[in-house]
Parts: structure tokens; C-alpha cells; sequence
């Protein structure tokens, strides 16, 4: 279709996709519910809801991707979506800022008031006369409940080689954002291969990490508030970077496909767009929480 006879904003037909997305969201969260309450069947119950949640992103992402190289969406359309991916990084921005705000009140407040000092100290003699305030808490309110922390999470090691491999994988889709406005197709790809193979290794050595902590350092879920605040934070954000690999994964078969031009491309900069996000919110959580 030319684009110039494109109408101005485009009505999609009528699709099953939200339907099926919602049953298969319910599903994984029926059976994520079952698995943690250790109720037989909710494994498979869990695995049976992301089936259909992956096929449900696989048919509609399809479509949308379809309807674009048809030449279907206009620059209101394409306006819509760069707005949409926008409130959609921001809800995750305050997704994580919600975790970063609960670090926050546990050291400077909670555990500082535990330990005596502070307008609310007072509660030191009667909740826990003999806790001593420190970060990490390596003394654990009830042993038989909560796992003893040998020693802090380190920054350097590990942590600081993933986050020069993040900042890595920042520059080449960067590159290949460039390689793109150029027209520039096998730079294009070999940008976006590096990152998603940037993005994977980083997973991976954070699961080394995770191996490490919970063999070598004891350090746990259960391990108070500092294990569960670490996990938290630093799962989510592992989970953020597995996404943003996959849908870089996607765009990579799309550029190698010609499917972008320099001038129309957006399905690229949204995946760009999140991937930079997640970059960003790594180095404050390396920092808060590994260094600081």
C-alpha cells in the first residue's frame, strides 16, 4: 500500500489475541500461586499459563509486524506507539523504584531505628535490646526462621564485570542504531547479534553469582531483609535483561530480513529504548546495592 494513501490513524480488526493473553495470564498466575503454596499440580499448571502467554505474544506480535510491512500504520499510528512504549518504561521505572525505595527505608530508617538511634529508637529496648544496627544485617532476629549472612555481597568481581558488560552491550546497539540510519544492514545485524550475546553472557554469569551466593556466602531469600531486598532487586532486573534479550533476538531476524529503513524503524527503538532502561537501572542497582 503507498504510504501516502494510508489513512490517517489505523482501526485494527476485531482479534482473539487480548482474550487468549488475559486466560493465559490468569493461568500462569492460578498456577504460580499453587507452586509457592507447594499445591500439587501448580508446576505444570504455571508452565501451561506461559505457553499461552508466549503463543499469544508470538500471534499478536506477528500481527502488528504483518500490518506494519503492509504499510498500514501512519505517523499517528507510529506516534501512538512511541507514547505507549514510553508510559511503558516509565511503570517499570517506578516498578523499580518501589524496590529501591524499600532499600532505602530498611538502611536508613528501619535498622538505624532498631538499633537505638533516631526520633523512633526507643523501640530498641522494647523490641530487640540486644541488636546491633549494621548493613548487611549479618544478625538474624530468629535463627530457626532466617538464614545467617556470612558476609556482604561484593561490588568488584562478578558484579563489576556484568556491569562493563551491560555498558557493552549499551554501545553496540548504539552502533547498530547508527548502522541503521546509515542504511548500513551487515553492521546493523552484527550490533544487534553482539548485544543479545552480551545481554545472554550477563545472565549467565548472574546465575554463577547466584550459585556462588548460596553455596559459598549463605546468602538467601530467607537471609532478612539485605537477601531479600538482593534477590529482588537483582532477580527482576536478571528477568528485565532476559526479556530485552529476547525482543532484541526478534529484531535481530527482522533487520536480517530488511524489514527496517532508515526512516521507519521504530520497532527497533522501542527494543533500544528498553534496553537502554535496563542499563540504566543496573548501575543504580550496582551501586546501592553493591556498593554503597
Amino acid at each position: 500500500m503507498d504510504h501516502a494513501a494510508t489513512p490517517r490513524y489505523y482501526v485494527p480488526d476485531s482479534s482473539i489475541w487480548p482474550l487468549i493473553g488475559s486466560a493465559g495470564l490468569f493461568v500462569l498466575v492460578l498456577g504460580a500461586a499453587l507452586w509457592l503454596n507447594q499445591i500439587a499440580g501448580g508446576q505444570i499448571v504455571t508452565v501451561i499459563g506461559a505457553g499461552i502467554v508466549a503463543a499469544m505474544m508470538w500471534g499478536w506480535f506477528g500481527t502488528v509486524i504483518g500490518e506494519s510491512m503492509q504499510g498500514r500504520y501512519s505517523d499517528q499510528v507510529d506516534l501512538s506507539f512511541r507514547w505507549s512504549m514510553a508510559w511503558f518504561i516509565f511503570s517499570e521505572v517506578m516498578f523499580f523504584a518501589g524496590f529501591f525505595g524499600a532499600l532505602f527505608y530498611a538502611r536508613n530508617y528501619s535498622v538505624p531505628w532498631l538499633g537505638g538511634m533516631g526520633d523512633k529508637g526507643l523501640a530498641h529496648e522494647l523490641l530487640w535490646p540486644s541488636f546491633v544496627a549494621t548493613w548487611p544485617l549479618l544478625q538474624a532476629p530468629d535463627p530457626a526462621r532466617y538464614a545467617a549472612i556470612r558476609e556482604a555481597m561484593g561490588a568488584f568481581g562478578l558484579p563489576a564485570i556484568n556491569t562493563l558488560i551491560l555498558l557493552s552491550s549499551g554501545a553496540t546497539v548504539t552502533w547498530a542504531h547508527w548502522a541503521l540510519k546509515a542504511d548500513k544492514q551487515r553492521q546493523l545485524v552484527i550490533g544487534l547479534a553482539s548485544t543479545v550475546a552480551l545481554g545472554l553472557l550477563f545472565v549467565c554469569l548472574q546465575a554463577y553469582e547466584y550459585w556462588h551466593a548460596y553455596t559459598a556466602m549463605n546468602l538467601k531469600l530467607s537471609s532478612g531483609i539485605y537477601g531479600a531486598t538482593f534477590f529482588m532487586l537483582t532477580g527482576f532486573h536478571g528477568l528485565h535483561v532476559s526479556i530485552g534479550a529476547i525482543m532484541l533476538a526478534v529484531i535481530t531476524l527482522r533487520a536480517a530480513r530488511g524489514h527496517f529503513t532508515p526512516d521507519r524503524h521504530f520497532a527497533f527503538e522501542a527494543a533500544a529504548w528498553y534496553w537502554h532502561f535496563v542499563d540504566v537501572v543496573w548501575l543504580a542497582l550496582f551501586l546501592f546495592v553493591y556498593v554503597l
